[in-house]
């Protein structure tokens, strides 16, 4: 694979990474139309759309930088596992951390 091609396929990734982020946020703002259950403000969205842009990007940049498959996939599952506990924690306190939803 020539330079040109791996600089295009990486731009590619990124933009499929900017409307995954796009259609995840949609699903609250969405919901916030159709029910009271769902109370997000900016900050919320601002916040959500760092932590999914951050963890895309994260990824990106492992698959870009990282050869060998074992450790790749170590670092990916790492990855999404603290995006999973972020946001969980965000969401309900599950470590009761000051910054915690609850």
């Amino acid at each position: 694979m020539t330079t040109q091609q791996t600089l295009r396929s990486a731009k590619i990734r990124i933009r499929i990474i900017f409307i995954i982020t796009g259609l995840i946020l949609s699903i609250p703002l969405v919901a916030m139309q159709f029910t009271k259950e769902v109370k997000w403000t900016v900050s919320d969205f601002i916040i959500a759309a760092g932590l999914l842009l951050g963890t895309g990007l994260a990824i990106e940049l492992v698959i870009r930088y990282v050869k060998p498959n074992l450790p790749k996939t170590i670092l990916l599952v790492v990855i999404l596992l603290l995006l999973f506990l972020t946001w969980v924690e965000l969401a309900v306190g599950i470590f009761g951390t000051p910054f915690a939803g609850s």
